[in-house]
């Protein structure tokens, strides 16, 4: 595509817009996410997915830094999501949390902040061994994290991540600012059949990581998205990869995604997806493919001791 200014966008409940592509940076290698972070602007993406758990936020800003020196963009050309992580999850330590974040990115502010995970840390925990687990207060951290946006200063946004319904459902009992986000996992193997209309009834957007799979989880390591029979017969009929074909159903469902590489051409490759539509015949196929949650996160936030979740389903509330 080349523009950034060609990618679609979703109007959000605070009335921004979101672009409907952006890159995935979890996991990417130190020594190759700035490279891959510039050659995505200059294809055309503008949304840029980060966190400070991912480790990588320092490179990244000076990335951004060099892309602003050469005139490719301007801060606000570009969408910069972060999270804050479950370490920080304390209301004195939130806006902490997120100064860091925009200092690291050195991008002035973010437009959108995340709540990472429904599971908070003790201050300074490096892992997920139970004796690293402290209370979780969802409404306090949520308070803070509003007092963040309604000051004007470092978010423009706030929202939540890995949050099922009836997480969603009690944050929302309480919170003054609704969510405008909830990043989750979903693809045509994981379509979070149950959220989808949740969100949408509710007026909050769904964004979607891991949207072509996920080598992160060795539980469902063997599942490859791509390779399903479906992805594999219409990537032949519309003349795309089935990378593009699983962007593309997630996109015309009313979701960004954010697909990570690292590979010049599969940067280029999985913004293409503008060009074409899956017919609703098409769309109407993927409701028959089994389904299976890839990233279930229970290696790292089911114990039996301190967590509070001692099974995966009470992590996601069943839906699993």
């Amino acid at each position: 595509m080349g523009k950034g200014a060609d990618i679609p966008r979703f109007k959000l409940n605070t009335g921004q817009y979101i672009p409907a592509i952006g890159l995935g940076t979890w996991q990417s290698k130190p020594g190759l996410v700035g490279e891959a972070v510039k050659t995505a602007i200059k294809v055309g993406y503008r949304h840029i997915d980060c966190a400070k758990a991912y480790g990588n936020e320092k490179e990244i800003g000076d990335a951004l830094q060099d892309l602003f020196r050469e005139g490719i963009v301007t801060r606000g050309d570009l969408w910069i999501t972060s999270k804050l992580w479950n370490s920080d999850q304390h209301p004195d330590d939130v806006p902490k949390a997120l100064a860091g974040s925009v200092e690291r990115l050195q991008c002035g502010y973010l437009d959108l902040y995340l709540m990472h995970w429904p599971v908070a840390l003790k201050k300074g925990a490096q892992g997920t061994a139970p004796e690293d687990f402290a209370p979780l207060d969802t409404k306090a951290t949520w308070q803070a994290m509003e007092k963040c946006v309604e000051s004007g200063g470092k978010t423009k946004a706030i929202g939540i991540s890995n949050f099922s319904v009836e997480k969603t459902e009690k944050l929302l009992s309480y919170a003054k600012v609704v969510p405008a986000v909830n990043q989750v996992e979903c693809h045509p193997v994981w379509q979070q059949k149950k959220l989808q209309p949740y969100l949408r009834s509710k007026g909050i957007h769904l964004s979607a990581y891991s949207p072509i799979g996920s080598g992160g989880s060795s539980f469902t390591e063997h599942i490859k998205v791509l390779d399903h029979p479906l992805l594999e017969t219409l990537a032949k009929k519309y003349n795309k990869t089935p990378a593009e074909i699983a962007l593309r159903w997630n996109v015309q469902l009313g979701h960004s995604v954010l697909p990570k590489s690292t590979n010049a051409n599969r940067l280029e490759q999985n913004i293409d997806i503008f060009d074409f539509e899956i017919s609703e015949e098409d769309m109407e196929k993927f409701n028959s493919i089994e389904q299976v949650r890839i990233l279930r996160g229970d290696d790292m936030w089911v114990h039996d001791t301190n967590s509070p979740y001692k099974t995966v389903e009470e992590l996601w509330d069943g839906d699993i």
